[in-house]
């Protein structure tokens, strides 16, 4: 037998067992805080060093660009230490970058230029606004968008059956316009990155062939979160001579709104026969007491394939359970107990964005420095993604968002009637139409367009002239105007020019040439990982969405109510993706857990009572400790006590029991029926005796 590589030493023996697995397919199951990455990056490594694989033939894909650049910085600093510095050769990307790579190589094959933009959220609903009928109110046009990419996040064109994903009248034509109208443009929103590389892959069984024989390793992570044209990828590339491993949890598959489908890491097996599965248990991030209430709420699921974390780091603190009269007496809390025991890292997770109101105005009243994560995203910004339509305009000009939305911004005089005789003249190319188009203006449109069309020109020109992206960009940020048009902003000027500034800057590693201009813009279209700034004492409000792949010393998981948290819901599969959720947040704690509910919470502008979530009766109450659980509701209550309930009548008290502090009772109402209740959250009436 092959000695044991030093880096395989350190491994316990289920991530050994992944690391040294040979060919069948192989299903990784990795709890969270259980070293996952280390696993992949260790294997790759394996197959190189021990195997002979070479780094080209590797394809790793992931779901983040901050997660590959991690993995390829590790598979790099892996083989450097062993001498090897081909690291970078191994192709890891993202699923939408990974299809970008293979359509610019295969740009006839699809029907494209291999310079073609890609088209973002914003974008998508640019173009989804010029094909839908003008009575349309806004939010039905963005329930439009949102059934395209649902479409094409199950690989569904306008041809087929789209009444599972909307019943909308007008969305099938509405689809298929949009899809003429963004072929005629030359670019691919990010659902038609998958869909086009599925068709040519179908299409061209030499192209499927090569590919399967150039990455003949392929592994995928955060399994759990494909979608059905992503899965349909996987099996396109997976061939006879193919290593195929690939990593998820499906207790972490929670992004089921994207069109992520938990089904596809459940039927791994079944769809590729002879599929390992090795199950990754220990946790290295959490106390054992945080792990126990992870592992009683996410057990309740059926829709699992089962496994229980554990780990050797001490037991700790139990978890906190914090009840609160309402949101700013939640939000006080907070800040007190962030005050008082000041840890490097805290972070107060909430389920949906407006909760973080009450949190953020409190932290400025007690001048405490925190960071919100889900604000816009510097390429979502107003000026910079005015900056970006020019230069997608200069890589291609069929591109029809990017010039309506620079063909007069600043102004230069192009109304409605100058950009219709415009369009009457647009066969695919809009600097042609524009051409077409000056003969028929008079005035100041003739002169805006023209002036428009020697920018144009004139940028064009720099672009092939220019060493270094970052000339580029400067000069269409002053020669545009649009520079001094953001300057002139009032209240924002200032943070415009400095965005501006930066936009520059991200230019500078480029080369000046259509080649590095098309590989920045894909860079900025594809890079849509957020990163957070590594600043000590600074508290992070986050979604919990927005927690997966963090850790922090202390969790305050608030909100936790039934409505909110869980949301009113009868889909048994929505209850399973939010108790999911539920444990992805409980597991982004490394020292200190806190969960906290209010009695009431300000709605619509009025509070109503709330209840706990049902998720905290579904840990043992030995698991937790129990604050603050006194106010509303703590009135003697006796066995045998007569009460009223407004929905089961009059019943009498059998038992009483507590939730730590917190006072239960059990009921036996007179029409037979038992019930359970918290009197401090449950409306029960005193009644007589005789009643």
């Amino acid at each position: 037998m092959d000695e044991l590589p030093s880096y395989a030493e350190t491994l316990n023996e289920r991530q050994r067992e992944a690391v040294l697995h040979g060919k069948a397919p192989l299903l990784i199951l990795a709890g969270a805080g259980s070293g996952k990455t280390r696993v992949v990056t260790t294997r790759i490594t394996y197959l190189i060093d021990r195997l002979s694989f070479t780094p080209d033939q590797i394809l790793a894909v992931t779901f983040t660009n901050k997660a590959a650049r991690e993995m390829q910085e590790r598979v790099d600093r892996f083989l450097e230490e062993r001498g090897r510095d081909a690291g970078s050769a191994v192709m890891i990307k993202t699923f939408h970058s990974f299809c970008s790579w293979f359509l610019r190589r295969n740009a006839a094959a699809a029907g494209l230029s291999p310079y073609f933009g890609i088209y973002d959220d914003d974008d998508a609903l640019a173009l989804i606004k010029t094909v839908v009928p003008g009575h349309l109110p806004a939010g039905e046009v963005r329930t439009l968008q949102n059934a395209i990419s649902r479409a094409k996040d199950d690989n569904l064109t306008p041809d087929d059956d789209l009444g599972g994903i909307s019943a909308h009248p007008e969305f099938p034509e509405v689809f298929r316009r949009y899809e003429e109208k963004l072929a005629a443009s030359g670019n691919v929103d990010f659902g038609g990155l998958i869909q086009k590389t599925l068709m040519v892959l179908h299409r061209e069984p030499a192209i499927t062939s090569r590919l399967r024989q150039k990455f003949q390793v392929v592994l995928v992570d955060e399994y759990q979160d494909c979608n059905g044209a992503q899965s349909l990828l996987l099996e396109a590339l997976y061939g006879p001579q193919t290593w195929l491993a690939v990593v998820g949890d499906d207790d972490q598959s929670i992004y089921r709104f994207r069109g992520a489908d938990v089904s596809h890491i459940l039927n791994f097996p079944q769809k590729f026969p002879g599929t390992v599965i090795v199950r990754l248990e220990q946790n290295y991030r959490s106390t054992g007491a945080i792990l126990e209430v992870a592992s009683q709420v996410v057990a309740r699921n059926q829709g699992r394939l089962g496994k229980t974390l554990w780990t050797a780091n001490p037991v700790g603190r139990k978890p906190r359970l914090v009840f609160h009269n309402d949101q700013d007496d939640e939000a006080a809390w907070a800040v007190d107990l962030i005050k008082r025991a000041p840890l490097t890292e805290t972070a107060i997770l909430y389920r949906t964005n407006a909760q973080s109101r009450a949190f953020e105005s409190a932290l400025v009243r007690a001048k405490l420095p925190y960071r919100l994560v889900g604000t816009v995203r510097f390429y979502e910004r107003e000026e910079i993604k005015d900056v970006l339509a020019w230069l997608r305009l200069l890589t291609n000009s069929r591109d029809e968002v990017s010039f309506q939305r620079i063909v007069n911004k600043p102004a230069r005089g192009l109304g409605k009637s100058a950009l219709s005789i415009v369009e009457r003249h647009r066969t695919s190319d809009w600097l042609d139409a524009c051409g077409l188009a000056l003969g028929e203006l008079k005035g100041k449109a003739k002169a805006g367009l023209g002036q428009f069309l020697d920018l144009y020109a004139q940028l064009n020109g720099a672009l092939m002239n220019c060493r270094n992206l970052s000339v580029l960009v400067q000069q269409v940020i002053e020669d545009s105007g649009l520079g001094e048009h953001h300057r002139q902003n009032e209240d924002l000027g200032e943070a415009k020019e400095q965005n501006l500034d930066e936009l520059v800057n991200a230019a500078a590693p480029y080369p000046g040439t259509i080649e590095g201009l098309t590989q920045f813009l894909e860079n900025v279209e594809l890079d849509a990982a957020g990163t957070l700034d590594e600043q000590p004492g600074v508290t992070t409000l986050i979604t919990m969405h927005n927690t997966k792949g963090l850790e922090f010393d202390r969790v305050l998981v608030t909100g936790l109510e039934d409505g909110l948290f869980p949301r009113d819901t009868f889909d048994p599969q929505e209850i399973e993706e939010e108790r999911r959720l539920f444990y992805v947040a409980v597991t982004r704690a490394r020292q200190e857990l806190l969960f906290s509910t209010c009695r009431s919470r300000l709605q619509h502008g009025k509070y109503q009572d709330r209840a706990p979530s049902r998720f905290l009766a579904e840990i043992d109450p030995d698991s937790l400790e129990v604050v603050g659980a006194g106010g509303r509701g703590t009135e003697i209550w006796a066995v045998g006590q007569r009460v009223f309930h407004d929905d089961f009548g009059v019943g009498t008290v059998v038992k009483k029991w507590y939730n730590g502090s917190e006072l239960g009772l059990d009921v036996r109402f007179d029409s037979g029926r038992m019930g359970r209740f918290m009197p401090a959250y449950t409306p029960l009436e005193k009644v007589a005796a005789d009643e």
